[in-house]
């Protein structure tokens, strides 16, 4: 689904020069795509050192910056031609706690020229679907494992409050349009993978024990599902561009 959604986003932009790019949550994925783009110069930010240190090949004038948003001098009097915030409004909640409310805000002196904003819709809360269920189910799994390691979840936001959030922070949205998502074999291994690899880290050996065969009952559900249908539909991507709005 990222490729798909990075294509729409190069429609979006067109014929306009992609200048000096801001990977503004930057991860491989992300700064791949960026990396493969016309760009004059871009930056990538990220808050986790060890994210930072896989980021490498960049040309003279491209950089990878460690920081998160909350600080006030991070990139301090830098504007870019286009700011691509990847999945940035659900993954602050594990760095900044409560930022979400000020992000837009925040990025708002970089952007020069467009701010793309890719991001997940929350997924139901009572799925009324097979598909629904198993993955809301994997997605609740995900989210007990890492509190009760003592990490934090990502907050996710609906397309709605984004467009709201961005218009009430200086912006005029230009497009806004949602992706189904069809999640395959890979996304399940890949949220049971993520926490099995924590099960160690569980208060009590026990409860490691008996969650580490709950997720493995649970993968093997949810792959039976997954080959039956051809994968599980439920929820969706949103791609939102905005620029700066002239009053």
């Amino acid at each position: 689904m990222g490729d798909t959604l990075f294509e729409h986003i190069a429609g979006l932009q067109g014929d306009r020069p992609w200048g000096a790019v801001l990977d503004a949550g930057s991860g491989r994925h992300s700064l791949e795509w960026v990396r493969s783009l016309p760009t004059a110069r871009w930056t990538a930010v990220t808050a986790d050192p060890d994210m930072a240190a896989t980021l490498t090949g960049a040309r003279a004038g491209d950089r990878v910056v460690v920081g998160d948003w909350t600080d006030p001098s991070l990139l301090a009097g830098e504007a870019y031609d286009v700011v691509l915030a990847d999945y940035l409004l659900g993954a602050i909640d594990g760095f900044a706690p409560y930022f979400q409310e000020r992000l837009f805000e925040r990025l708002r002196p970089h952007v020069g020229g467009r701010l793309y904003v890719v991001g997940l819709e929350p997924l139901p809360h009572r799925p009324d679907t097979p598909d629904g269920r198993v993955v809301t189910e994997i997605a609740r799994a995900r989210d007990a494992t890492l509190l009760l390691c003592g990490d934090r979840c990502y907050r996710e936001f609906p397309v709605g409050w984004v467009r709201r959030s961005l218009e009430a922070s200086g912006y005029r949205v230009v497009s806004e349009r949602l992706f189904a998502n069809v999640l395959g074999r890979r996304w399940v291994d890949g949220q049971i993978d993520m926490c099995v690899r924590r099960l160690g880290r569980l208060p009590d050996a026990a409860i490691g024990a008996a969650m580490g065969a709950y997720l493995e009952g649970l993968r093997a559900r949810a792959q039976a599902l997954c080959a039956a249908s051809g994968g599980l539909r439920c929820g969706a991507d949103h791609v939102v561009a905005a620029e700066p709005a002239v009053y």
